[in-house]
């Protein structure tokens, strides 16, 4: 009984595995030139693999919040994942059916309207670039966004039946509709159109 114990003691030991050497003419005479692996093996602690003592889970200490981040992680759980390049993106003004006659439809400038929802992914991926033309077009175009969700008689009023899309109006009428996340260059040309030069 005592010979099988220590047989089981010596098999759970450590094992050395060495690691593989470079072969510089590639030529199978130079990969058997090194120690064969059994007589490697057969070495207690060469030291070419570290010691497996279990699984340790780290602690990390709570990040004191920087002044960039701080308003961006209020109410979020320790431990989720915060997109550092949140506070970048320049925000677009909401229009709801209150607001949709003084914002939308008596505006002077020519206005975009981009219709969203807040489940909807390509919505996210055209928010950038909406805001981006908000400010290149600053005191040319007026940029707003209006949540479908929110604002349905709206949407049923324009016929919207997917999101996102864009609306360009010019003195209170509707002139151009583009459909789906659309690259930047094609916003550009259907704002081009409208824009006093």
């Amino acid at each position: 009984m005592a010979a099988a114990t220590v047989a089981a003691a010596a098999v759970l030991e450590p094992l050395a595995v060495p690691l593989p050497r470079p072969v510089l003419g590639g030529s199978s005479a130079s990969r058997a030139a090194g120690p064969p692996v059994s007589a490697s093996l057969g070495r207690r602690r060469t030291g070419l693999l570290p010691e497996f003592r279990g699984l340790r889970i780290a602690r990390r200490p709570p990040r004191a919040p920087s002044a960039a981040s701080s308003g961006t992680e209020k109410g979020l759980r320790r431990g989720s994942v915060v997109c550092e390049a949140q506070g970048t993106a320049i925000e677009v003004p909401e229009v709801t059916k209150s607001t949709w006659q003084s914002l939308v439809m008596e505006c002077d400038i020519p206005v975009l309207v981009e219709f969203w929802a807040p489940w909807c992914g390509p919505c996210r991926m055209i928010h950038p670039i909406i805001g981006k033309l908000s400010k290149v077009y600053d005191g040319k175009l007026k940029c707003l966004n209006l949540n479908t969700d929110e604002n349905q008689e709206i949407a049923t009023k324009y016929g919207i039946r997917s999101i996102p899309t864009i609306m360009i109006f010019k003195n209170g009428e509707k002139k151009e509709t583009i459909v789906g996340a659309v690259p930047e260059s094609t916003l550009i040309t259907c704002i081009e159109k409208f824009i006093e030069k």
